[in-house]
């Protein structure tokens, strides 16, 4: 037979065995189709007709412009999504007005440091931008292991594994370490991103008062149920009230109950300790206590993306089954060099986690001194200025604007109503001047927002549900 007959007899083998194997997959397919069909059937009353739903009619759009028609009635400016024309620190500038800023997460002034442009510029020119795959399959880059390496390092434990999303951290670990038989604690004021990843497990979910750790103890006492595991869950700084976790009495728990504990430091790595170790060297503790250190790397660290922090077995538990590790894209490179570079910085110049301590301390003594309620604040890195009334709120945050310090309001549903305030970041960049000058304007316009009444109390709630309705 000439070689041209040999390639065509082959050509036919080869398109034959592949047209087997889909034939099976269809096969395989259909019968698992027609079987799910099958048990439908007998379950189910058949499904009565019914038109498509619109997003229009769905309540969380109708909130969405009820607020914004509330606003506009009100003359009220929405505070959110203003866009930044520069790198925001303790200055930004927006819509060309350059503005005292307490509304960034870089805490160190690490985003435009040099040493973290020029690694980030060196490793665009020879990765690019993305990974281009999952880690898993294609996307290992030797930044990953490098930065990894470094964070297991910088916290004393054994290693860590980074993933693209802080959010996507805290879902993709809980939901891969915990399951149907297990049971997670919670304190009351854990982040959403917590919250997502217990629903996501299936495990039953208790919460204790914040940062209450008798309530705790009276919740491990009580648990009903023979769980698998059992994990608590608390936060390093808690990012709305800016108080600690209280790792000494959380650690004498742990002793006794035998539970997992997961620290969440979004908020406290490069803040915390004297060289920004974060709680466990703020306490003077071993950090192989804790089981699970958990953080963000778009903070101190100028990047985007989490990380987990631990032993060996669960870095290896989570590369091999976390959904959103095996399953999702791997950390820019350019992204991992910042975090790397910034971590740099970090250990050689502890001085900079002194100044954010000091210039936290100071805008915490001057609000107090106004007569301003910080709630429990404990003037690290993040020190809220609770005004009660939302309205009240966004139109601070709208006046200070307007004397030139950007600073955002939270309120309800992100905080119960009555409970709204002003959130402001502290970094290490600021200067005496700015906070002297913040805290004495914070206080002079809420001191008129409230003589004026302004603010939910002073609306006629029922005429404006009224408008709402007939719009």
């Amino acid at each position: 037979m000439s070689n041209d007959g040999k390639g065509q007899t082959f050509s036919k083998m080869n398109s034959s065995l592949k047209e087997n194997l889909l034939d099976r997959m269809r096969n395989t397919h259909h019968s698992s189709e027609r079987n799910r069909m099958a048990r439908s059937e007998r379950e189910l009353p058949p499904a009565p007709r019914r038109q498509q739903a619109r997003f229009e009619d769905l309540p969380e759009y109708k909130q969405v412009v009820a607020q914004k028609f509330a606003s506009e009635q009100l003359g009220i400016a929405n505070p959110f999504y203003r866009p930044h024309q520069t790198a925001a620190g303790a200055t930004t500038v927006i819509d060309g007005r350059t503005l005292i800023n307490f509304a960034s997460y870089d805490y160190l002034g690490l985003n435009k440091h040099a040493h973290v442009l020029e690694r980030t510029r060196e490793t665009i020119g020879t990765f690019g931008i993305s990974a281009s795959a999952s880690r898993l399959v294609a996307g290992e880059r030797p930044v990953h292991v490098e930065l990894e390496e470094r964070i297991a390092r910088f916290y004393g434990v054994d290693a860590a594994v980074c993933f693209v999303s802080g959010y996507l951290t805290n879902v993709a670990a809980i939901s891969c370490l915990m399951g149907p038989k297990d049971l997670v604690i919670h304190d009351e004021f854990i982040h959403n991103s917590a919250l997502a990843g217990i629903k996501l497990s299936g495990a039953t979910r208790r919460l204790f008062k914040h940062n209450d750790t008798a309530d705790l103890e009276h919740v491990l006492r009580t648990v009903a149920g023979d769980y698998r595991h059992i994990m608590v869950i608390v936060e390093g700084i808690y990012s709305m009230d800016g108080d600690i976790a209280n790792l000494p009495a959380l650690l004498r728990l742990k002793a006794e109950y035998g539970f997992w504990l997961m620290v969440d430091e979004a908020h406290s790595l490069g803040v915390l300790g004297k060289r920004g170790k974060g709680l466990a060297e703020h306490f003077g503790i071993d950090p192989h206590e804790v089981d699970i250190w958990m953080g963000t790397l778009s903070k101190t660290t100028s990047s985007c993306g989490g990380y987990i922090a631990g032993s060996a077995a669960l870095a290896a538990v989570l590369k091999a089954s976390a959904g959103g590790f095996v399953y999702s894209v791997g950390l820019a490179p350019a992204l991992g060099a910042a975090a790397v570079a910034s971590l740099d910085i970090l250990e050689r110049e502890p001085e900079r986690t002194t100044a954010l301590r000091r210039n936290g301390g100071l805008f915490l003594k001057l609000a107090k001194e106004a007569g301003l309620d910080t709630g429990l604040s404990g003037g690290y890195s993040v020190v809220p200025v609770i005004v009660g009334d939302s309205l009240r709120a966004v139109q601070l945050s709208n006046d200070l604007l307007a004397a030139g310090i950007n600073v955002l309001p939270i309120i309800h549903p992100a905080v119960p109503e009555g409970l709204a305030r002003l959130r402001f970041f502290i970094t290490s960049e600021h200067t005496e001047e700015q906070i002297r000058r913040t805290v004495a304007l914070t206080a002079e316009r809420l001191k008129d927002l409230t003589e004026r009444n302004f603010g939910l109390g002073g609306v006629d709630i029922e005429q404006m549900l009224k408008a709402i309705s007939a719009r």
